[in-house]
């Protein structure tokens, strides 16, 4: 096939996977099969030859973070029954002050997205925000963005959360360097985004907490003895951040260390993410499980709960794993990176150009990431890009993904449902904190290039 043909082809397959998920509904997974399946026909390429393209996509992928995820899921489970992010977050409080809790809530919002799903963080910490806006008068807005921007940073940028997790997967990129990357590039933009950007759209719009959600939570949230229920602080704390630690200490372990040593086996080991997660795991089932009363059964029950929202990103990403095997044998790859050189465009922008046409057209940043993730896979291999400069491609397509949030997005009429916005503010207040995300991190990550 022509050149012309495969990028008039690989537009093709963009095109249909959106129209599937958007138009048709149908399951991202569903629909990132069904086009790698066209895609790989209309390329000329044997029944037999696209089969076994889904194969390897789908078993490379999936083979690699499917622990990871499933773990991941697990340990952010125990960790949301057992309290651990309201004491987080009321111990972060109590430390910052009044004056600056709008900081401690961004900081709560950035730590304990690591391991608890956004959505999820922010259903169980929404009480504590409503708590705040009632005793101060002031809008909820202020203390709401500050959490929301930590929390969809890390979501974003920071494994073993499964959205960089899959990306990393996809690009072959190390862990540990995404996990840096994502810290750096995550911090400036959790301030702008948060603290900084909350205080300002605070003052233009003035949210009162809604009255139904009051009576359906502030409540229950204030009777709480929270001090004699909660876990302890260094507890959680130890606790998110023991896997982070595993995977950089395997990551920068054999720059200081020699090939030979036993130490650098033992790193490469424990700082393996899946042998980190499972670390962690362990103890988080022993120390917030075990110890705080749960029964075998209670606790099975709550990692078998865990696995169902791990399981369809699971799949997704191994979906997109197949899209992106499927690019590679069309040799689309070739092409885009033909075309690229072509534009003199670095793949750095063309990464977060396609991450964010994704995510405005169809809504969902996982989706967004896996698909740009897939078309950057095939370019990748054409030009020979490697180490750290994967990861920050990572961090780049989570940017692009992350991106311009708006109403075909679930992560939108969440904020509009709990804080009792007009869709108009919504689009001012949480859409305007998710596009600064956005090009902060993509900033950031820019600038790094530069120097790798």
């Amino acid at each position: 096939m022509s050149t012309t043909g495969l990028i008039l082809l690989a537009a093709f397959g963009v095109a249909l996977l959106l129209f599937l998920v958007i138009r048709v509904k149908l399951q991202a997974f569903i629909a990132l099969i069904v086009v790698s399946y066209i895609i790989g026909l209309l390329a000329g390429m044997s029944p037999a030859e696209v089969f076994e393209a889904v194969a390897a996509g789908m078993g490379g992928t999936v083979g690699e973070i499917a622990v990871i995820i499933g773990i991941g899921a697990m340990f952010g489970e125990i960790l949301k029954v057992s309290g651990g992010a309201e004491r987080l977050a009321l111990t972060l409080m109590n430390k910052f002050g009044e004056k600056r809790v709008n900081w401690a809530l961004v900081l709560t919002g950035f730590i304990i997205s690591i391991p608890v799903f956004l959505d999820v963080a922010f259903v169980i910490l929404v009480p504590i925000l409503y708590s705040l806006a009632q005793k101060t008068g002031k809008s909820l807005l202020y203390y709401g963005i500050p959490l929301l921007a930590g929390l969809a940073v890390t979501h974003s940028f920071v494994p073993p959360t499964p959205g960089p997790i899959a990306v990393a997967s996809l690009l072959g990129a190390n862990i540990g360097w995404v996990i840096l990357f994502g810290l750096i590039a995550g911090i400036p933009a959790a301030i702008i985004a948060g603290p900084i950007f909350g205080t300002y759209i605070s003052k233009k719009i003035h949210v009162e907490v809604p009255k139904v959600m009051l009576e359906n939570m502030v409540e229950e949230a204030k009777g709480k003895e929270y001090d004699k229920e909660l876990p302890s602080f260094s507890m959680i704390a130890v606790l998110i951040l023991l896997p982070l630690f595993l995977i950089l200490l395997n990551t920068f372990g054999g720059v200081m260390l020699a090939e030979d040593s036993t130490l650098l086996t033992v790193l490469t080991f424990i700082g393996n993410p899946g042998v980190a997660l499972t670390i962690t795991a362990l103890l988080t089932f022993y120390l917030l499980g075990t110890r705080r009363g749960y029964s075998k059964e209670e606790i099975q029950e709550i990692a078998t709960k865990s696995l169902e929202p791990a399981g369809i990103i699971i799949l997704i990403t191994g979906a997109g794993g197949v899209f992106g095997q499927v690019l590679v044998e069309t040799g689309i790859g070739d092409v885009l990176a033909n075309s690229m050189n072509n534009l003199n465009m670095p793949i750095i922008v063309f990464a977060f150009l396609v991450a964010s046409a994704v995510r405005i057209a169809q809504g969902s940043a996982t989706v967004a990431m896996v698909t740009a993730a897939s078309l950057i896979t095939p370019v990748i291999d054409s030009l020979g890009i490697g180490g750290p400069m994967l990861a920050l491609l990572v961090i780049t397509i989570a940017s692009g993904a992350t991106i311009a949030s708006h109403v075909n997005d679930s992560g939108f009429w969440m904020v509009n449902r709990f804080f009792g916005m007009s869709e108009k503010d919504t689009l001012k207040s949480w859409t305007v904190m998710e596009t600064i995300i956005a090009f902060v991190g993509f900033g950031v990550s820019l600038i790094i290039s530069m120097f790798i």
